[in-house]
């Protein structure tokens, strides 16, 4: 088998692996907050309709991190069997974003036992601040992960010096890592911070649109009382409000993009050659060094990218042929996350108008169907920014400083290793649809605990 038939096997997996994970990961970030949200609204009215929905969300969010274990899992053991001359060559520069994000996960994992079991059995009051250690825990964790990400797009915090003998074993040939300083590694860097808050606005976007599809599935089909009608205005105002804001971070992630990783901005744009004044061109397919069948608006991307229309960008010819990332699916992926986001942006207005301005939830049946749609939509547009992201760095692991041939394995069993995964995901997606009907048809009002085979603690997902 070739290295490069590695390399594919190995990425391909990882990608796999990846897509499934980040969808739970944003549920992770923004679903606590909004159980928490609803909670707090019970202890301040009294009201048990918000009660009840927060026992019901309690048990989607169990099921979805049950879910999220072993995804995750999956994805700790892949780090160090796909990419072994990566692990042990800076897993010392890292290492301890890691661990803290092991704690926070076993953190997470005890408070949400306690969350979901101490309904009846917790004040009030305390029940709820059970809930603030799983926001934190959720935060601090995938901020960990996040801050390896954007030290892997923008390396600090360490040198690198030539060994002649003794260098481990997988690890980059005859180079060891010297003089590291985690925290400047894990906080050092300027990807972070945009990363960061870009990935957590897009958490809210993608738990609110998709928490809030079903019940607005419900209100196409007659199902429209006002445990749905509370259960659709907490997620839809969540994600409206965030989708405006996505758009103003994602200029700040562009701008920073285009200073700090050039060649990832030119593949975006399908930016041959270096061109003072250059065009945006939207759509379009990126072949002989130009894009063909798109729509050019001159000086567009210099003025996006630098806030200057006669601003200088880099093109692809600043880089060897070898250090270029796969054009096409970065220019189609990254135009994708941006049509579905300016969509999302514009339902959130057109919620937030009727909302706060008329006072009411839009009667029109288009907004419900355009919720419904953007449920997907929305998942699609996360993956895709992370598509643009990962493979934008390409050929990088650590960029500028290993590429992804050093670091994969050679490892025979990778393409048995992705048949096997991918039949165990669908195993797992199936098995959690399976759940989440199950739960939906359980009925609104009854006795029993919120992880009882059945009983008011039952989850409605779909508002059924």
């Amino acid at each position: 088998m070739s290295h490069g038939a590695y390399l594919r096997a190995a990425s391909q997996l990882q990608a796999l692996s990846f897509t499934v994970h980040i969808p739970l990961v944003a549920f992770g970030i923004a679903f606590p907050t909004m159980i928490a949200f609803v909670e707090l609204l019970y202890l301040r009215s009294g009201d048990e309709l918000y009660r009840t929905l927060a026992r019901r969300w309690t048990r989607i969010m169990a099921a979805l991190f049950a879910v999220g274990v072993i995804t995750g899992t999956i994805l700790s053991f892949e780090m160090g069997a796909l990419w072994p001359g990566f692990m042990s060559t800076f897993g010392g520069v890292f290492g301890l974003g890691f661990a803290i994000e092991g704690f926070s996960f076993f953190l997470e994992a005890i408070f949400i036992g306690i969350y979901a079991y101490g309904w009846k059995r917790l004040s009030p009051r305390v029940h709820l601040l059970c809930a603030v250690p799983i926001i934190v825990a959720g935060f601090t964790g995938s901020l960990m992960v996040i801050s390896v990400n954007a030290w892997m797009q923008h390396p600090s915090g360490f040198k690198l010096v030539r060994t002649l003998k003794g260098a481990p074993s997988g690890a980059q040939a005859g180079w060891r890592t010297v003089d590291v300083h985690p925290l400047a590694a894990l906080f050092g860097n300027s990807f972070l911070w945009n990363e960061l808050i870009h990935m957590y606005i897009a958490a809210f976007i993608v738990t609110g649109f998709v928490l809030a599809a079903p019940y607005a599935i419900g209100r196409l089909r007659g199902r429209w009382g006002r445990y749905e009608r509370t259960a659709f205005a907490v997620p839809i105002t969540v994600a409206a409000v965030a989708s405006p804001v996505e758009v103003l971070i994602g200029d700040w992630v562009a701008r920073d993009v285009a200073s700090q990783q050039p060649t990832k901005l030119a593949a975006i744009e399908g930016l041959a050659h270096t061109t003072r004044g250059a065009a945006e061109h939207l759509l379009g397919w990126y072949t002989g060094g130009h894009v063909e069948f798109g729509i050019a608006i001159p000086k567009l991307l210099s003025l996006l990218a630098f806030h200057n229309p006669n601003a200088t960008v880099q093109g692809l010819d600043a880089v060897p042929l070898w250090q270029r990332p796969p054009v096409n699916i970065e220019r189609i992926s990254f135009q994708l996350m941006v049509l579905i986001g300016t969509a999302l942006a514009l339902l959130g207005v057109v919620f937030l108008f009727e909302r706060y301005r008329r006072r009411r939830l839009p009667a029109q049946r288009w907004f419900y169907l355009a919720v419904a749609a953007a449920a997907p939509l929305a998942v699609v547009a996360l993956v895709a920014g992370w598509i643009v992201t990962e493979l934008g760095r390409q050929p990088w692991v650590v960029y500028h400083v290993m590429t992804t041939t050093e670091a994969v394995t050679r490892a025979r069993d990778v393409p048995v290793g992705y048949a096997v995964l991918a039949a165990a995901y669908v195993l797992v997606g199936c098995g959690l649809v399976w759940v989440l009907r199950r739960l939906a048809r359980a009925p609104l009002d009854g006795a029993g605990d919120p992880l009882s085979e059945s009983g008011a603690g039952a989850v409605e997902p779909a508002g059924a």
